[in-house]
This record gives structure tokens, C-alpha cells and sequence, in this order.
């Protein structure tokens, strides 16, 4: 049998070497790149493109579309008030949590054919945000999230003073204590409904979903309801 002969290995070059090496380590920094490095989504959506009822009211006296649900959250009670054309009343106060309050507040707001929630925001006298503040922003992240699938839009309004100004409201009407005392917050979430129509959004904060699917369904807004156009062209 004859054996194959094998070729010698050529010398050693560290030149040739070096010049691999630093191929292969650009190599392998790019091909890490491109494994690791994801995307920056930025936001699209602005107040602008978006703009809240009261916004679009300014804009024209004479718009004639969805409702506003006013929303004061606790840490036990939540407090919802609706607005219907110039008429703004406290709605009801629901003694639910987490996932069961969130659902509660889509049905009211099917219910009321409603199109955008006003989510009070805790501040301090000076403006500044505090520790509950995060909380309601935890909350209305979440709500944004289940609004959007219905085209419904959520937004924060500062709220700070709003249940001095609904215990005043109730005294000056003469509710007992007993009515106070239930009503409260009810009555605090329509403050923050006044104040967001009285300033007409300013200041208002766009709870904007980072799923682009969802913002998507956000700039089309809710189906439309045919009855309500029906009615409107008669």
C-alpha cells in the first residue's frame, strides 16, 4: 500500500497571523452588533395628532363626539365622574382593585359611550410629582393598554386640590355628612373633569402604549357608531 504524503505546514508568520486575528475580532464585534443591538422605538403619537375632547372642542364649538370619564384613583375607592356635552356629574365610586378595576372602567365607559378617560395625577402644591404619583401611572399604563384596543385614549391631569374643592362643592349643596363621606370621590373625579375642561388640555399627558399595533388603533379612534351618525345626519 502506498501512503499518502502530506504537504508540510508553511512557517509561522505573525504578520499573517496578527492580520486574521484582527479579521476575525471585527468580524465577530460586528456579528455581535447586530445580535444585541435593537432598535429605538420612539413615540409618533402627539397631543397634536391626538387631541383630547376638550382640545377638540375648542378647536369647534360645534363638535359632537365621544364623552369623557373622569377618574380619581385611591388606594381603595375610585372615584368616576362623565362628561356629556357641557353637563359634567359624578357617576359612581367603585371599591375594586387591579385587574377587576380596570375592566369595571371599560364597561362604564362602553356603557356611557365614552371615547376618552381623564386619569387624576397626585402633585404636590409645588407641581412636583409624588410617591402615589407613580402608582397612578402604573395604573393608567395598564388602562391605556385595554383602551387602546378599543381605539379609546387615556390621559393625566393634574389633580392636586381636587378633593378640597369636591368636600367644598358638597357642603355648599348641603349633603349630609353621611353623602359626603360616600360621594367623596366621586365628586373629586369631577373636579378633575372641570379642571380639564376649563383649561381647555393644557397640561394635559397623552398614556401613550409602546405597541405600535395599539397606537396604531389610537389614531383611528373608536368604530364608528352608526345609530349616533344616523341620528346626527337626521
Amino acid at each position: 500500500m502506498s501512503t499518502q504524503q502530506l504537504r508540510p505546514l508553511p512557517p509561522h508568520n505573525p504578520f499573517l497571523c496578527s492580520k486574521l486575528d484582527a479579521r476575525l475580532n471585527v468580524t465577530s464585534i460586528t456579528s455581535s452588533l447586530k445580535l444585541y443591538s435593537t432598535p429605538i422605538i420612539t413615540n409618533a403619537i402627539t397631543l397634536d395628532e391626538l387631541p383630547p375632547n376638550a382640545v377638540r372642542r375648542k378647536r369647534d364649538p360645534q363638535w359632537r363626539g365621544g364623552f369623557s370619564l373622569g377618574v380619581d384613583l385611591g388606594m381603595a375607592r375610585t372615584g368616576v365622574a362623565l362628561s356629556k356635552g357641557f353637563s359634567i356629574r359624578p357617576l359612581t365610586v367603585l371599591e375594586l382593585r387591579g385587574q377587576k378595576l380596570e375592566v369595571q372602567l371599560l364597561k362604564i365607559a362602553e356603557q356611557e359611550e365614552a371615547d376618552e378617560f381623564i386619569v387624576g395625577l397626585p402633585k404636590s402644591s409645588d407641581g412636583k410629582e409624588t410617591p402615589q404619583s407613580n402608582k397612578v401611572r402604573s395604573v393608567a399604563g395598564r388602562l391605556a393598554v385595554r383602551a387602546a384596543e378599543r381605539g379609546w385614549r387615556v390621559y393625566l391631569q393634574d389633580e392636586h386640590g381636587t378633593t378640597t374643592e369636591a368636600m367644598d362643592r358638597m357642603i355648599n349643596m348641603g349633603l349630609s355628612k353621611s353623602s359626603q363621606q360616600r360621594k367623596l370621590d366621586a365628586y373629586a373625579a369631577m373636579m378633575v373633569l372641570e379642571r380639564y375642561f376649563r383649561m381647555t388640555g393644557q397640561g394635559i399627558e397623552l398614556v401613550l402604549p409602546k405597541n405600535l399595533d395599539l397606537q396604531e388603533k389610537l389614531q383611528k379612534g373608536p368604530p364608528e357608531d352608526i345609530d349616533f351618525l344616523d341620528d346626527f345626519k337626521s
